[in-house]
């Protein structure tokens, strides 16, 4: 419904039109211009700008994470990182890669439909390089692999998907597996021509190699978390912490980490002159504590529970007591002779 002008509008209206100041041929084109708006049929827009935004943010983390493991892996210089994310259609991401290339068919699950992750062969090959032995030098190969070079790209492959799961750990569980490995980009139809895809360029540079890597993700195989491609609610997933996923494997490699403990039996002062004229055989003296007093078991440095001496079998050990909050100072000097034992 058109706004309607009060009296005092319309009469302003009519000066203006009639002193010149406004022309009412620009009033009306103008009202008409704001109607029109150009849709491509063939190419419409599925995702919007903070979705785009929001992913290009997901995979700047998942070049960061590449970057680590594939510098660790080829024991070289590597650098990875986004350069676009784009909405086109599968059929122009196909023409716009070479052939023949490396072309990764990625299972997205637990979502359904098929991703591709297409590294361009100067990088391929300066991996295959690398990881035979070579130094890495920049190739301008136009080949397909041998059955022993697709075996190595597979492992590099898998390698660099635990990262895309890491990336995407704050909007959704996701498990991606490789399937095959193509070579002719006529043989990768995981989706219609004219379905539209989001297209993630990563730049990549290996020593003096430079190429791209790209990661084609159809709409249709993340429609169904779409609403979750949103920067508020990435942000609040990071708010809210990690994901159950990261505490299980950071708990799971945290258990095989050894750290030094120790209890404090006694102690005792002795002169430079005394230390330095100590033999094998002598003993010492240590400071005496009150029948029933503690010992102090620290982790590290830090005091953590109380504990009582004792036997088993013929080995000396302690029995752990009550864990210690707030240390007093009683506790701060421990100390037993070898009598209490």
């Amino acid at each position: 419904m058109t706004d309607i002008l009060s009296q005092d509008e319309i009469d302003q209206l009519l000066n203006a039109i009639s002193s010149g100041e406004v022309q009412a041929e620009d009033h009306s084109t103008q009202s008409e211009q704001k109607k029109v708006k150009i849709y491509d049929f063939k190419r419409p827009d599925k995702f919007s700008k903070d979705q785009i935004r929001t992913v290009q943010m997901m995979h700047e983390t998942f070049a960061r994470l590449t970057t680590t493991a594939l510098s660790a892996k080829l024991r070289a210089m590597v650098q990875v990182h986004v350069t676009s994310v784009d909405q086109l259609t599968y059929e122009e991401f196909i023409r716009s890669i070479p052939n023949p290339t490396t072309l990764a068919l990625i299972n997205m699950d637990p979502l359904k439909g098929s991703s591709i992750l297409e590294i361009d062969p100067a990088i391929t090959f300066t991996i295959i390089d690398r990881l035979f032995g070579g130094i890495g030098e920049h190739y301008k190969l136009s080949r397909e692999l041998t059955d022993i070079e697709l075996s190595v790209i597979e492992g590099v492959v898998v390698h660099i998907l635990g990262n895309l799961r890491e990336a995407w750990s704050t909007v959704i569980d996701l498990r991606p597996r490789l399937g095959t490995i193509e070579t002719n980009p006529q043989f990768a139809q995981i989706v219609p021509p004219n379905e539209m895809v989001m297209l993630i360029t990563l730049e990549t540079k290996i020593s003096e190699s430079e190429g791209m890597m790209n990661l084609c993700i159809p709409y249709i195989t993340i429609e169904p978390i779409i609403q979750k491609l949103s920067a508020q609610y990435w942000f609040s997933s990071i708010r809210r912490g990690e994901s159950e996923v990261n505490r299980k494997i950071i708990q799971g490699r945290l258990e095989n980490v050894e750290v030094g403990v120790s209890v404090e039996v006694g102690t005792t002062e002795l002169s430079f002159n005394d230390l330095l004229q100590l033999e094998m055989g002598q003993i010492i003296k240590l400071n005496h504590l009150k029948t029933g007093d503690d010992f102090i078991f620290k982790v590290g440095d830090r005091p953590k529970y109380k504990c009582r001496p004792g036997r088993v079998g013929s080995r000396i050990a302690v029995q752990i007591g009550e864990e210690i909050d707030d240390i007093p100072d009683e506790f701060l000097i421990t100390s037993r002779s070898q009598e209490d034992y």
